[in-house]
């Protein structure tokens, strides 16, 4: 029996998910970011393992996706601070689980 579940690459909602936060990086990022505004200098110590290039990289697909907002301040140096947006916070729920979920069995 051949189950129909109208699956489409094209309409699937988990591949939109994973194009928008699919990076390497992207979700440390946001668990980093629930504990409040972040500048760059502080997320880039706080996640051993990334480099400058690669931070900069997932900083400005998670802003252009609206997962979270960049505040520049007129300082010398320019002092850049980064939030996350109410649609980023939504995602903390599902990460926090994977979070868990990774502890208990990643490392079987």
């Amino acid at each position: 029996m051949k189950e129909n579940n109208n699956y489409s690459e094209n309409n699937c909602s988990l591949k939109q998910v994973l194009d928008i936060i699919g990076g390497k990086w992207a979700m440390p990022i946001i668990y980093i970011l629930s504990k409040g505004k972040m500048r760059f200098k502080e997320l880039e110590r706080s996640i051993e393992g990334i480099n400058t290039r690669m931070l900069v990289k997932e900083l400005k697909n998670m802003e252009a996706n609206g997962i979270i907002t960049r505040e520049v301040f007129a300082t010398v140096p320019p002092t850049v601070e980064y939030t996350l947006t109410p649609k980023g916070q939504k995602l903390l729920p599902s990460i926090t689980s994977l979070h868990q979920w990774g502890q208990e069995f990643a490392n079987q």
